[in-house]
């Protein structure tokens, strides 16, 4: 299932962690434009606007996939029907909850991403993921683990992990700009950059300096992938 979308070249992710479908269209013009390869559906636009928001960024960027969240077969089936070409199911979810979600991926020609936030043991997770079929494994520091303790990033688990599979990897959660744009050269080539941005004390959002934002994804991209030839 890898095909095109996995073929081991650097990715940059863009994701929508934001609550209304008007500034994440805004804001996913702006990445486009940048030259981020997919977008994603972050879970507080899920929740705000439900599916709406996959067909809504699958309609306005068809050749730019769209990433989501969620797990087991009725659930990921849906967000494929939608438009989705990724659905990201919970590792520490039940085996046949990622069986499924795969199943449902391999039936709908979509991508099964699995997630090993708070799993106790990530590298031998990550080995039994790519025995169900998954297609990319998430190394993640979740946003309550990371606030509470600041020394959390994905940086303590991905080499580990990087050499228990063969997976293409992600790395997120507590990441610098700059050290999420080192990730393809420590085996993560899918890259993640989150939107709004805080830089340097200030939040890049589309209202208050969509220029900046440009500035800013724009050279994170060629910094993950190299500059445009």
């Amino acid at each position: 299932m890898s095909g095109g979308l996995l073929d081991g070249r650097p990715r940059v992710q863009l994701s929508l962690d934001l609550t209304g479908l008007d500034e994440a269209i805004a804001t996913a013009e702006i990445g486009v434009r940048a030259g981020v390869d997919w977008l994603e559906a972050g879970t507080p636009l899920i929740l705000a606007e439900g599916l709406h928001a996959v067909r809504a960024l699958h309609d306005r960027f068809p050749e730019h996939p769209v990433k989501t969240m969620d797990a087991g077969y009725l659930e990921a089936e849906m967000m494929f029907r939608a438009g989705a070409a990724f659905v990201v199911v919970m590792a520490v979810a039940h085996e046949h909850t990622v069986r499924e979600a795969v199943r449902a991926g391999r039936e709908r020609r979509g991508h099964v991403m699995a997630d090993l936030m708070l799993h106790p043991d990530k590298p031998g997770m990550a080995r039994r993921l790519e025995e169900w079929g998954v297609d990319v494994v998430i190394v993640h520091t979740g946003y309550d683990e990371r606030h509470h303790d600041a020394r959390r990033t994905p940086l303590e688990d991905l080499a580990a992990v990087r050499a228990a599979v063969k997976l293409p990897l992600q790395a997120v959660g507590g990441l610098s700009i700059e050290q999420a744009a080192r990730m393809p050269g420590l085996g993560a080539p899918l890259v993640v950059v989150g939107a709004p941005l805080a830089v340097a004390d200030r939040e890049f959002r589309p209202g208050a300096d969509p220029e900046g934002l440009f500035r800013i994804l724009r050279d994170f991209v060629a910094a993950v992938k190299g500059p445009a030839s």
